[in-house]
């Protein structure tokens, strides 16, 4: 069953299944068909987000169990609703106390049953894993470790809270043997970056990767979730970073045969003008790819650039550092490969090395060369990755992701043209145009892996940190570097989503974004009033007591600060200042998550304090009269982009609470747990139900077999008005730019025409038609700036 609409409520132990039960007759009264929840299986004791899997096999006990699981969706069915669920494939957690998998590979080594289950390079650790878990070295360590057994006699080797197995018949040994005795090389947490070997999650060394190629490894991490799919408790699947994968495809495959083709979007990040895959046995994407369309509507191209020139002169940022995106882009990737990276890098040396030494024409090229190779190819590879197998059909798109410019401007790093033909070889490996053997095929699988991870790690968690002139634009999916996004470009991309694409997701806000669906929609008011920003900027730098470390950091608090003006000023400070010095952290500029320099993030603290999460000083008059004098304008965005989202091509995904205009910060600001909201709602609840209930009264409309048809508006500000309709029966009308419209004069004599004469009601506003083909747009947003149009006799979408 395709679903209408899904809602993604964020279990956690202080929200568990009883609570998302409780959730359910809102839920089926807003009007979605699908509840979708975040991960169910095991996970770490405690983690509030459950991407740390650490068994397959069962439903985590904190949220309820597999009883508590099943009885939620006994209500949900009881309510009309059915359930998505979010699966991790990709990883587990790397702690052995609860992996029990894991636990076993340590214990016995590379002989394990499970030593197939986890992408572990055991030749580059000498038969041995490396567990980058001690405070120091070794030897400034060895008082923290204490051998013992655990309540069933088994022996383990205790160091704080992390407990080790023991390789059998190694425990009686001192401890310099001890430690040398396993299958595991216990070090010091900074060699991860240089010397971990094995897979991971991005960067992150507590998760180990899962080799889910395997067969029998599939079986194995799936048997729950298909069992759930087969009794019905589970209806549709959301797959985690897919791009983690070895094969996404196969695997996707794999899946769809295994549920029967139950409804399946993947967290697929698209670049540009990137599709997804064709071959894919999915319906779509998660929908960051619309995300983006939607938020660049509503961002003014001239006034970007206006901001950007506003934004250089105030912050003063290095062309290199923040000042010019693809500058910004490419330093933070240098950053990322030679760095938290530089463990992969190597691997994949290693690989490129062996994998030459069985070709007698290529066994002469240098290990240092082919490093630098697979450094300057992975920098410039456009997307996340390549989607290619080594011996296997290499389509024009998958050739593209390596293009002849990356080609030449990698060689250009070397000065002796024969030892740049080592970038010709490892581009050969990455696109598997050198054979199938396992080195080839191992080669390609991680260069995409490792490309995937360094355009995650380069892009989202640093350059969308450094580069800030309109923070709105620096988010999941985005382009940072274009931000606006014309009407045509979004009629052309919705026409593609119908065609090709027409059960895919749809977001504005999930769990990962950097800021909500209305944040973004609020800041992006400020791309068509540079000049007014950047004096109230000035002035507001001039005002506050403590000024900020750097100017850059003060421009985008101040942006971050306008965005969720209105909230109280405790409120405001203790939400700024968590996500503000995660922004720095990430930015790697000054301050990191490991090098933190406490003075400057000190001074971070000191300036929300007495800036923009201030009570007083004058400051926060100042931001609130702002705030007032484009109050409409933020309305209009924030409606109108809730209105496209719910009605143009695919299936929306609303995230818990963003039904009201909600008010979020990068996590773990937007995991808090989840609250049925009190009382009426407020403008944007009666427009997001509206278009829900209609949704899921008349579904041929919106899906597979729905058609989607711009409309034209005419007149002299026709450019400020998006329309479209949905299968010659609704029509989608939203004011876009509304403060530039304002200063333009209005809609004067602008007119929209219609599909047909109609009449047609507006389900907005109850008692409003208009009929004939033609209507002034002045009119038609004479209540507010948006308007869904229903011809008479349709469903009325209200309850």
């Amino acid at each position: 069953m395709t679903p209408t609409a899904t809602y993604r409520l964020q279990l956690q132990p202080d929200f568990p299944f009883a609570a998302a039960a409780d959730a359910v007759p809102y839920l089926a009264e807003l009007g979605v068909s699908h509840l979708h929840l975040s991960p169910v299986l095991e996970a770490v004791p405690g983690s509030g987000h459950g991407y740390d899997v650490v068994d397959h096999t069962t439903v985590r006990a904190e949220f309820g169990g597999e009883e508590g699981l099943r009885e939620l969706a006994g209500t949900a069915h009881a309510h009309g609703l059915r359930i998505v669920l979010d699966i991790v494939p990709n990883h587990m957690a790397a702690a052995p106390r609860h992996n029990v998998p894991l636990w076993e590979v340590l214990r016995e080594g590379p002989e394990s049953p499970y030593a197939r289950w986890f992408d572990i390079d055991w030749a580059a650790g000498g038969g041995k894993v490396l567990l980058p878990v001690l405070a120091g070295r070794v030897g400034e360590e060895s008082g923290g470790f204490e051998p013992g057994t655990r309540e069933d006699g088994t022996p383990v080797l205790r160091y704080g809270d992390l407990e080790l197995p023991l390789r059998a018949g190694t425990e009686n040994l001192p401890l310099h043997g001890l430690l040398a005795a396993q299958h595991y090389r216990l070090a010091w947490w900074r060699l991860a970056r240089t010397e971990l070997n094995y897979r991971r999650f991005f960067t992150i060394s507590d998760l180990i990767g899962v080799r889910v190629e395997h067969p029998e490894v599939f079986a194995a991490t799936h048997g729950k979730i298909l069992e759930l799919v087969r009794d019905g408790v589970v209806d549709g699947l959301r797959v985690d970073h897919p791009d983690g994968l070895a094969d996404p495809a196969a695997y996707l495959g794999r899946l769809s045969d295994a549920t029967g083709g139950r409804w399946t979007v993947v967290e697929k990040i698209l670049t540009g003008s990137e599709a997804l895959p064709a071959g894919w046995a999915v319906a779509g994407t998660t929908g960051y790819d619309a995300l983006h369309r939607i938020d660049g509507l509503f961002t003014d191209p001239m006034g970007a650039a206006d901001l950007l020139g506003r934004y250089r002169d105030f912050a003063g940022p290095p062309g290199d550092r923040g000042g010019y995106w693809t500058a910004t882009v490419r330093r933070a990737a240098y950053r990322v490969v030679t760095h938290e990276l530089a463990a992969e890098t190597e691997w994949l040396t290693r690989l490129a090395v062996e994998a030459c030494a069985g070709d007698p024409a290529l066994h002469d090229h240098a290990p240092w060369a082919l490093r630098t190779a697979v450094r300057e190819l992975l920098v410039r590879v456009p997307v996340y990755r390549p989607y290619v197998t080594a011996g296997g059909p290499l389509t024009e798109i998958a050739e593209s992701t390596l293009p002849a410019e990356a080609v030449r401007d990698a060689r250009a790093v070397f000065s002796v043209p024969q030892e740049a033909d080592a970038v010709d070889v490892v581009r050969d490996l990455a696109l598997g145009r050198l054979g199938d053997g396992p080195q080839h095929a191992a080669f390609c699988a991680r260069f995409a892996q490792t490309a995937s991870a360094l355009h995650a790690k380069s892009v989202e968690d640093t350059a969308f940190y450094r580069y800030v002139p309109l923070i709105s634009a620096t988010e999941v999916g985005g382009d940072p570097g274009r931000p606006a996004v014309s009407p045509e470009e979004f009629h052309a991309f919705c026409a593609r989503v119908a065609r090709d694409w027409p059960a895919t997701g749809t977001v504005l806000t999930t769990h990962d974004t950097k800021r909500s669906g209305d944040v973004r929609a609020r800041i992006a008011v400020l791309s068509e009033c540079p000049e007014r920003w950047s004096s109230l900027v000035a002035q507001l730098s001039r005002t506050v007591s403590v000024p900020a470390p750097d100017p850059q950091l003060a421009w985008q608090s101040w942006q971050a600060a306008f965005g969720c003006a209105g909230l109280p000023a405790r409120e405001m400070a203790g939400r700024l200042e968590p996500a503000l010095l995660k922004s720095v952290r990430e930015a790697g500029l000054f301050t990191s998550w490991t090098e933190p320099d406490p003075v400057y993030e000190r001074a971070v603290t000191d300036f929300v304090a007495a800036g923009p999460g201030s009570d007083g000083g004058g400051t926060r008059s100042m931001m609130t009269e702002f705030a007032d004098t484009v109050a409409p304008f933020v309305r209009a965005n924030i409606l109108g982009a809730a209105l496209v989202h719910l009605t143009m091509p695919g299936v929306p995904d609303l995230y818990q609470g963003s039904e009201r205009e909600y008010i979020a910060l990068v996590d773990p600001d937007n995991r808090r747990p989840f609250s049925r909201p009190a009382g009426g709602g407020d403008e944007k609840a009666a427009l997001t139900t509206a278009a829900l209930r209609l949704r899921r009264e008349r579904p041929e409309l919106f899906g597979e077999s729905g058609t989607y048809a711009p409309l034209a508006a005419r007149g002299p500000a026709a450019a400020h008005c998006l329309a479209f309709c949905r299968s010659g029966e609704v029509v989608t009308a939203v004011t876009r730019l509304s403060l530039r419209l304002d200063e333009d004069g209005g809609w004067r004599d602008t007119e929209l025409t219609l599909p047909d004469e109609g009449p047609w009601t507006d389900l907005l506003s109850p008692g409003r038609e208009f009929t004939g083909h033609v209507v002034t747009v002045a009119r038609l947003f004479a209540d507010r700036p948006v308007a869904l149009l229903s011809r008479v006799g349709v469903a009325s979408g209200r309850g």
